[in-house]
């Protein structure tokens, strides 16, 4: 699908995402790791839930690539399928966040006046308290799950998603099409949906790309607090959480390895988006 997309751009912006390393890079790894979350079962034999308490803490080897838990469970096998829930996590909550504020961000830029007063005081008491913070609180107070985790993360990132709608609202409404079209009698939703989404959609899709990787670190610091996703489940934050003990007696994989999965997918999403803005950037052309 994405080689379809590429082949309908004009020839310039094709050669941009040819030659766009950061692009190139990061859709790499992301793919690789949606690939392995995909066919987790076909990579791996073990269950990521089964407990076997003879090969507890087992360190890599062979047959066990980043060796066992507490629990003797095979944790290269729970890191893969924690690429599921983490993936999934990123991939609603910004769907949401997006989904909500985007069309929030429109309203408030294209009217004005009161609608823009109190929509975006809103978005400013979002913003007013720290994003961690606000996350922690959502999610004790829905109560900790997966999906509670999702709620309260996709709630976090609404305001960043109506900020930039907002103003990219206002200086699509400006333009002169837009202002034909008013002028001929088109109607509110069709200036908002034919002219005015289609101006704004790059820097929308930039920040879900950028946002997934801060997604999946919010939502694993959620899922290391407790406030997450819950145990057995192989989400990365708290499989940090359980073997964060295990690390000082020497047990360093139980952690290290969950750890290295939010680095490596984080920067995928971040190089991607970099690559993503570099590509859609007009000014480059």
């Amino acid at each position: 699908m994405a080689s379809e997309l590429v082949t309908t751009l004009p020839l310039s912006s094709r050669r941009r995402f040819r030659l766009n390393s950061s692009l190139v890079m990061g859709g790499s790894i992301v793919l690789l790791m949606v690939l392995a979350a995909i066919f987790a079962p076909l990579i791996t034999p073990y269950d990521p839930i089964r407990l076997s308490i003879p090969s507890r803490f087992q360190p890599p080897s062979p047959e066990h690539l980043f060796g066992t838990d507490q629990y003797g469970r095979d944790v290269f096998t729970r890191v893969l399928y924690g690429a599921r829930y983490d993936l999934l996590i990123a991939v609603l909550a910004v769907a949401l966040a997006a989904g909500v504020g985007t069309p929030l961000g429109m309203l408030a830029g294209y009217f004005r006046g009161w609608t823009d007063t109190a929509i975006m005081r809103v978005m400013d008491l979002l913003l007013a308290f720290p994003n961690i913070l606000l996350a922690m609180t959502l999610a004790a107070v829905l109560g900790p799950s997966l999906n509670n985790a999702i709620l309260a993360v996709a709630i976090v990132g609404i305001a960043g998603y109506a900020r930039i709608a907002y103003a990219s609202t206002m200086a699509a409404s400006t333009e002169v099409y837009v202002e034909a079209a008013r002028a001929l009698g088109a109607p509110h939703h069709r200036l908002l949906l034919r002219a005015i989404l289609p101006a704004i959609l790059a820097p929308i899709v930039i920040r879900g790309t950028l946002g997934m990787g801060f997604t999946i670190l919010l939502a694993a610091g959620l899922g290391f607090i407790g406030l997450g996703a819950q145990p057995p489940t192989p989400e990365w934050g708290a499989m940090i959480n359980e073997g964060r003990n295990q690390v000082i007696l020497g047990r360093w994989w139980t952690s290290v390895f969950p750890g290295l999965a939010i680095v490596l997918l984080v920067t995928g999403f971040n190089l991607l988006g970099d690559g993503l803005r570099d590509a859609l950037d007009p000014r480059t052309r």
